[in-house]
């Protein structure tokens, strides 16, 4: 084995992790965007990376226990139907769906390719990891798609498929729901079309999920990877390397704005109209980041906490039919001033000017 790594300072606390922990795992599977997120189980990114860390952290000099655990959990998460038919020693079931299968595998190269950096790259930072991990498991998955037997074509299709599957439930759900409540529909006969208003919204959703489909798991796997390292440095007394930063002090690489000015290149050059779905994946990606960058600079000037209260109030009233439209405009305002923030930074540098007092 190789010497341990050397010690960093330790994470703070389980409190805000386990409201991350919470989100990541509930607002893709139970909310309407289902019908837009990649992955609505996201549990089977989470469990492989931090499977991951833990068998980096064993090699560093860390628990094998520990390894072993989490290892078997994962297994079992992403096989949980050939791992029971082993233990009973009955034959294998027929393979899952076409989608599972997709996303199952991307999850092993992102796990797979996160560790191989970890172990080569101990200097690196958290976030230039989980990029590099990102990069890694996409260049593969590009490679494999140009020689076996999942093409893009059939990816797309399973896509398709998987979103279709998810609005047929939720639309049967939503009419099982009304159905329950006849003197309700009766009463209130603009009741009656609101499924199929329903049924063209998540649709729109999914068209748009389908076509954004790959900047969204790159996204949702970042998340993944940044809540598996939280949780592994909680865990483990063996370090991977600096804890997860503060929101406030998020930034990154400055040449990352080529990627923006890439995605509004093809979007809007009508001869590279061949590649807009490359483009609008670039433009969501990149515009992602430099969104969270910008609120990394309000999180800087406001009050501590406040950033935070006013995303929960908004939250909040998201779930109140008469403030949703209001808590949803506010959000795409708040979304917006992020970007324009968060682009700005590149060249004013907002947080290397004094805080101002209170």
């Amino acid at each position: 084995m190789s010497d341990p790594v050397t010690p960093a300072p330790s994470e703070r606390g389980w409190g805000k992790l386990l409201l991350a922990l919470a989100a990541f795992l509930i607002i893709p599977a139970y909310t309407p965007l289902r019908a837009l997120l990649p992955v609505e189980d996201t549990i089977l990114l989470v469990a492989p990376a931090l499977a991951a860390c833990c068998l980096v952290g064993w090699w560093a000099g860390g628990r094998l226990l520990l390894a072993v655990v989490w290892v078997a959990l994962a297994v079992w998460i992403l096989a949980p139907e050939q791992v029971a038919a082993w233990i009973l020693r009955k034959p294998a079931p027929a393979s899952a769906g076409a989608f599972f299968n997709l996303v199952r595998g991307w999850s092993l190269l992102l796990a797979g390719s996160f560790g191989l950096v970890c172990l080569f790259g101990t200097g690196r930072p958290f976030f230039s990891r989980a990029l590099g991990a990102t990069a890694m498991a996409l260049t593969l998955v590009l490679l494999m798609s140009s020689t076996g037997p999942l093409t893009p074509a059939k990816a797309r299709f399973a896509v398709q498929a998987e979103f279709t599957r998810r609005n047929t439930e939720a639309v049967a759900q939503f009419r099982a729901v009304l159905k329950q409540y006849p003197d309700v529909v009766k009463s209130m006969p603009q009741m009656a079309s609101l499924p199929n208003e329903v049924e063209g919204q998540l649709k729109t959703l999914a068209d748009t999920g389908t076509v954004l489909f790959p900047s969204l798991l790159l996204l949702e796997s970042l998340i993944a990877l940044a809540l598996a390292w939280g949780t592994y440095h909680r865990i483990s007394r063996t370090r991977l390397g600096a804890p997860l930063g503060f929101l406030k002090d998020f930034r990154f690489n400055d040449q990352f704005v080529w990627g923006l000015i890439a995605g509004l290149t093809i979007v809007f050059v009508p001869a590279l109209h061949s590649i807009d779905s490359t483009g609008r994946n670039l433009l969501v990606f990149f515009g992602a980041l430099y969104a969270i960058r910008g609120f990394g600079v309000l999180s800087w000037f406001l009050a501590p906490g406040a950033l935070g209260a006013a995303l929960l109030v908004g939250f909040a009233m998201l779930w109140w039919p008469v403030l949703s439209p209001v808590a949803v405009l506010g959000f795409m305002l708040l979304a917006l001033a992020a970007l324009g923030l968060g682009l700005g930074d590149t060249w004013a540098d907002w947080r290397s000017r004094a805080r101002p007092s209170t």
